[in-house]
C-alpha cells in the first residue's frame, strides 16, 4: 500500500507555487474545453461536411462521457492513487485533444471527444483534492481560492477564444492548445509530487452501479441536449430516454445506499454543511451556466454582435474574481463563509434584476458590460466559500469522494441549466411572438402606415412583412430573456436564506 500524503508535511515555497499553478492549469484546460466548442460548431460542421445539428454531438458526446466518469473518480483514486490517476488523466486528455484536432470526419471527431470526456472526468476533482492535501491546513481556503478562479473564469473565455480561433485559424487549434498545457502539467506534477502518492486499496469497481450510472446519466444528458431539437416529448426518442433515466437513476441511488462498495459515497449527505452547500452550488451553477450560453446568443441574435464581441461583452465578469478570490483565501480566518455567500447571492439578485429591466432594443455596449463587471463580485464570493463549507469537517480520506460528487452534481446542473434556459427562451419567444403579431393585419391603421413607409423606402410588400417579422422575433427573444433574468434573480434571493441552514465554518 502506498504512503498516504495526509501524513506527509505540506509543500512550501516555490514548490507549492509551481504545483498550485500546474493543478490550476489542469482545471482551466478541462473547463475551457467544455465551452470553447460552443461557438465553433458551424465552422467544424462545415469543414467536415456535416450539418450544424449533427455537429452539436461534438458538445453532447463530451458532456455525456464527462458526466459519467466523474463519479467513478473516487473509486479509481483509491485503487490507483490520486497522483497516478491524475497524471494518467492529463496525459490521455492532451493526447485525445490532439486526435480531435486532426480528425478528418465527424464520426472520428465524436469518437475522440467521447474518449476525451471519459479521461477528463478525474481532472477537476483530483486537482482540487491534490491541492488540499499538499497545502498547510491553515491555507486550504487560499488554495481553494486559486482553484475556484479557474472553474469560474475558464468557461467565460472559452467562447471568446473559440470564436477568435475559428475566425483566424484552423478549427483544430481549439483542441491543439491543450497539448502544451497538458505536457507542462504532467512534467511539473510528476517531478514535484514524486513520493507523495495517496494510500491505495484493492477496491473492486462496482459494475452494477457503473452500468446504472452510464444508462441513467447518459440518457439524461442526451435527453437534455437533444430535447429542444427533437421537440421534447413529441419525439419517441426523448420519451424512451426519459423512461430509461427515470427508472435507472432511482435504482442507482438505492443500489449505492445498500452496496458495501459504492461508486458514489452518498453518506457524505449526512453532513449538513455538505448537503446545504451542494444544494446551493447546484442551484446557482444551474442559473450561471444557462446565462453563459444565453448571453452570447442574445447579443448575436438580437443585437447583431459577432461571436468574438459577444464573448468580450460577457468577459468583464471574470475581472473581479481575479482580484478578490485570492484576498478571500488569504484573509478568510475571521470571515463567516455564510456572509460571503449571502453577499454573493445578493449581488447576483441585483445584477440579474438589473438586466431584466435595462435590456432594451437600444442598449449600448457599455450598459451591457456594467452588470457583468459588478457580477464579478458575486462570482468571486460564491464558489470558494460554498466549497469551503461543503468540505468543513470531512476527513482527508473523504476529500476525493466529496470533490468527485460535488463536481459531478455541478457538471450535471450545468447541463440542466443550459438545456432549461434555452428551452424556456425558445418557448417564451414563441408565446410573445404570437401575442405581438395579433394586431398585424390590414385592418390596423398603424400597421398599414408602417408597411407603406417601408414600401416608400424601396421594399416590396413581401420584404416589408419579412422585416416586420424579424423585428418582432428579436423583440420576442429580448422579452423572453428578460423574463428568465427576472426569475433567476428571485432564485438567488431565495438562496440567501438557504445558506444560513449550514453551520458556521470552524477553521
Amino acid at each position: 500500500m502506498a504512503c498516504s500524503s495526509s501524513v506527509l508535511p505540506p509543500l512550501k515555497g516555490s514548490t507549492l507555487i509551481f504545483v498550485t499553478i500546474a493543478l490550476a492549469m489542469a482545471t482551466f484546460m478541462q473547463m475551457l474545453d467544455s465551452t470553447i466548442t460552443n461557438v465553433a460548431i458551424q465552422t467544424i460542421s462545415g469543414s467536415l461536411g456535416a450539418s450544424s445539428d449533427e455537429g452539436t454531438w461534438v458538445i453532447t458526446s463530451f458532456g455525456v462521457a464527462n458526466a459519467i466518469s466523474i463519479p467513478v473518480t473516487g473509486r479509481l483514486s483509491l485503487r490507483l492513487g490520486e497522483r497516478r490517476l491524475f497524471l494518467m488523466s492529463v496525459t490521455l486528455f492532451f493526447m485525445t485533444s490532439f486526435c480531435c484536432g486532426v480528425a478528418s470526419s465527424l464520426d472520428m471527431l465524436i469518437f475522440f471527444r467521447i474518449i476525451q470526456g471519459l479521461v477528463a472526468g478525474p481532472l477537476i476533482p483530483l486537482s482540487q483534492s491534490l491541492l488540499l492535501r499538499n497545502y498547510p491546513p491553515e491555507k486550504r481556503t487560499y488554495a481553494l481560492a486559486i482553484w475556484s478562479m479557474t472553474v469560474i473564469i475558464a468557461p467565460i473565455f472559452g467562447p471568446i477564444l473559440g470564436g477568435y480561433i475559428c475566425d483566424n485559424y484552423h478549427w483544430g487549434w481549439i483542441f491543439f492548445i491543450n497539448v502544451p498545457m497538458g505536457i507542462a502539467v504532467v512534467l511539473v506534477c510528476s517531478f514535484l509530487l514524486k513520493g507523495r502518492e495517496t494510500a491505495t486499496q484493492p477496491v473492486k469497481l462496482n459494475l452494477i452501479g457503473l452500468s446504472l450510472l452510464v444508462l441513467g446519466v447518459g440518457s439524461l444528458q442526451i435527453m437534455l441536449d437533444k430535447g429542444k431539437d427533437l421537440d421534447w416529448f413529441s419525439s419517441s426518442t426523448i420519451v424512451t430516454l426519459t423512461i430509461i433515466c427515470v427508472v435507472t437513476l432511482p435504482l442507482f441511488v438505492l443500489h449505492e445506499i445498500k452496496d458495501k462498495n459504492p461508486l458514489v459515497d452518498l453518506s457524505l449527505f449526512k453532513s449538513l454543511n455538505f448537503s446545504i452547500a451542494i444544494l446551493c452550488i447546484v442551484c446557482a451553477y444551474l442559473i450561471y451556466s444557462g446565462a453563459i450560453v444565453l448571453m452570447p446568443q442574445l447579443l448575436q441574435s438580437v443585437y447583431g454582435y459577432t461571436s468574438v464581441w459577444a464573448g468580450l461583452a460577457y468577459a468583464p465578469i471574470g475581472i473581479m474574481p481575479l482580484i478578490i478570490a485570492p484576498l478571500i483565501g488569504r484573509y478568510n480566518k475571521n470571515i463567516d463563509m455564510r456572509l460571503l455567500v449571502t453577499f454573493s447571492f445578493t449581488v447576483y439578485f441585483i445584477c440579474y434584476h438589473w438586466r431584466s429591466v435595462t435590456f432594451t432594443p437600444t442598449i449600448d455596449f457599455t450598459s451591457i458590460i456594467w452588470p457583468q463587471l459588478i457580477q464579478g463580485f458575486a462570482v468571486a464570493c460564491f464558489f470558494l466559500p460554498l466549497t469551503t463549507i461543503s468540505l468543513a469537517g470531512l476527513s482527508y480520506d473523504k476529500l476525493a469522494s466529496a470533490t468527485s460528487l460535488s463536481n459531478f452534481l455541478r457538471t450535471l446542473s450545468g447541463s440542466v441549466g443550459t438545456s432549461l434556459t434555452m428551452t424556456l427562451w425558445s418557448r417564451r419567444e414563441s408565446v410573445h411572438h404570437a401575442q405581438l403579431t395579433e394586431n398585424i393585419n390590414s385592418a390596423n391603421p398603424v400597421f398599414e402606415h408602417y408597411i407603406s413607409s417601408l414600401k416608400t423606402a424601396g421594399l416590396s410588400t413581401a420584404q416589408g412583412l419579412e422585416y416586420i417579422n424579424q423585428t418582432i422575433t428579436q423583440q420576442s427573444l429580448l422579452i423572453s430573456a428578460n423574463e428568465i433574468f427576472s426569475v433567476s434573480s428571485y432564485v438567488f434571493l431565495t438562496l440567501t436564506l438557504l445558506v444560513w441552514f449550514a453551520k458556521p465554518y470552524k477553521k
